[in-house]
């Protein structure tokens, strides 16, 4: 909880951090432990998670060998390491909820690699033999994975440039590969590759994916890895907004630190994670981790988590951004919104799921619209609608397929996805221009979009809809007056005769 007394402001660093009153500091030697996990994009979500539990474990188990070397690949992430770099790699998790909020400050992260300005470095620390595990949160699209063909996208120009033998890399999977190369040449084991992105079967993907890199340049190493490397699979779950100066600022006010750029996130978070490592792993366990022995497992929790919460979130954030909503504690709010979205879960995505031991869906659900319903989170709509291409085939089409399949009722998940082309065009319900939440593809699909407004041009993208629902005559229907109506009525009318 805040304090009752005006704090005293610190800057967050290493010297500072005995003087920190109100918050939970690391009191273990930062400077005294080496690297076991490098991490590949360090954004909010990692610094709310995997960051968070290995914190858990330098300090409860006092180990000496597994905190993480954070890098950044894209130029974007100049603006992390500068907010980092100042404050020796500390930062603060803000956890809040109504009761309060609880600030939390994270020292796993004991070194940032900046790519652009030495790749270098980066391949060198992943091919050290500290290095046990490398993990990351790269979004769907950095997998270059066709959703169709299940086969890695090598057209575009960074994979293409990676695949020839560019350097430096530029992709992930191209500094991954040189790095397993040099291990393989000074005869280590290969580290483990750890998914934490929100994908079904992220560890199966990403190991498809990266042997099929190796495969075009040294198939040796293709076969070395494949025989001794892993790649588990994992289900990542915690809601964590993009973080704003007023976060900043709230944080200075609350807890007297001035953090650069912290963390907001729930209370709530959950991994399930295979056990499947080839060179070690920390015992997560130990730190609330799900760790399971059978890939089974962790695909039974990841599919009720992307088609409840994932499924949710995409269908909140475009139809609530045409609404004109800021927040999903604001949309779940509406009592319109409310009902879309239980009914969604409870008629359209639940008698798909697979039942789990020990595991009440229809409690997992009210928690979910708990988890959306906390306004202390804030969470943006916009951040919400960042990357719909690579979310809605993971998210929402598998259900639509199935649905069509059992010939049960698909309207409002099809409602999503008229929700998403509709935003595609960028021009919100008064006609004026808006500019779309990041996605890799934003203009090839606005093109498309705007071009007549007809969903079904979309349809025929073919790495992101397959023939099984541009080829259904029922979802095509529905998708064709659900984003009519969009289009003619609105989001708010649309949505009180689809709930």
């Amino acid at each position: 909880m805040p304090h009752a007394t005006e704090p005293q402001l610190l800057r967050l660093n290493n010297a500072n951090l005995s003087e920190l009153e109100h918050a939970t500091v690391p009191t273990y030697d930062r400077a005294s432990i080496k690297h076991g996990i490098v991490h590949v994009g360090v954004g909010g979500f990692h610094r709310a998670h995997l960051a968070v539990y290995v914190d858990s474990l330098l300090e409860q188990l006092k180990l000496k060998d597994w905190a993480i070397c954070g890098v950044g690949l894209q130029p974007f992430d100049a603006e992390m390491r500068n907010a980092l770099a100042p404050q020796d790699n500390l930062y603060t998790v803000i956890e809040r909820s109504a009761p309060g909020s609880k600030a939390r400050v994270i020292g796993s992260i004991t070194d940032y690699l900046f790519a652009p300005d030495n790749a270098e470095a980066v391949i060198a620390k992943m091919a050290h033999e500290d290095t046990h595990i490398v993990s990351m949160t790269i979004t769907e699209s950095g997998y270059f994975y066709n959703e169709n063909t299940h086969e890695l996208i090598t057209e575009h120009p960074d994979m293409a440039a990676d695949l020839a033998g560019a350097s430096p890399p530029r992709t992930f999977f191209g500094f991954v590969y040189a790095a397993l190369a040099r291990r393989y040449e000074a005869g280590l084991k290969p580290f483990t590759v750890l998914s934490c992105d929100n994908m079904q079967k992220n560890g199966h993907i990403t190991r498809d994916m990266l042997l099929a890199f190796a495969k075009h340049r040294n198939p040796d190493v293709a076969a070395w890895l494949a025989q001794n490397g892993a790649f588990p699979n994992s289900m990542v779950d915690r809601i964590t907004p993009r973080t704003v100066e007023e976060d900043v600022h709230n944080l200075r006010e609350e807890f007297g630190i001035a953090d650069a750029w912290p963390v907001v996130t729930e209370p709530f978070s959950q991994w399930v994670v295979e056990d499947k490592f080839c060179d070690g792993r920390p015992a997560f366990e130990k730190v609330g981790v799900q760790v399971v022995a059978d890939v089974k497992n962790v695909e039974q929790f990841e599919l009720m988590k992307l088609r409840l919460l994932n499924a949710s979130h995409s269908a909140m954030g475009y139809a609530g951004y045409l609404g004109g909503f800021q927040y999903i504690h604001e949309t779940i709010g509406h009592p319109t919104f409310h009902k879309y979205i239980s009914n969604m879960m409870n008629e359209e995505v639940k008698p798909l799921l697979p039942k789990i031991p020990g595991v009440d869906v229809d409690e997992y659900i009210k928690t979910l619209i708990g988890r959306f319903s906390n306004p202390t989170l804030k969470d943006e709509i916009t951040r919400i609608c960042l990357g719909g291409s690579g979310k809605l085939p993971q998210f929402i089409m598998p259900s639509i397929a199935e649905q069509i399949v059992a010939g049960g009722p698909l309207r409002r998940l099809t409602l999503a996805t008229a929700a998403w082309f509709r935003y595609l065009r960028g021009i919100d319900e008064q006609g004026r221009d808006f500019q779309l939440s990041f996605d890799p593809r934003n203009e090839e699909l606005q093109r498309i979009a705007r071009d007549e407004g007809n969903p079904m041009k979309l349809l025929s993208i073919g790495d992101l809809f397959g023939d099984d629902l541009r080829g259904d005559e029922r979802f095509v229907k529905e998708l064709t007056e659900a984003y009519n109506s969009l289009e003619r009525e609105g989001a708010m009318k649309t949505l009180e005769k689809t709930a």
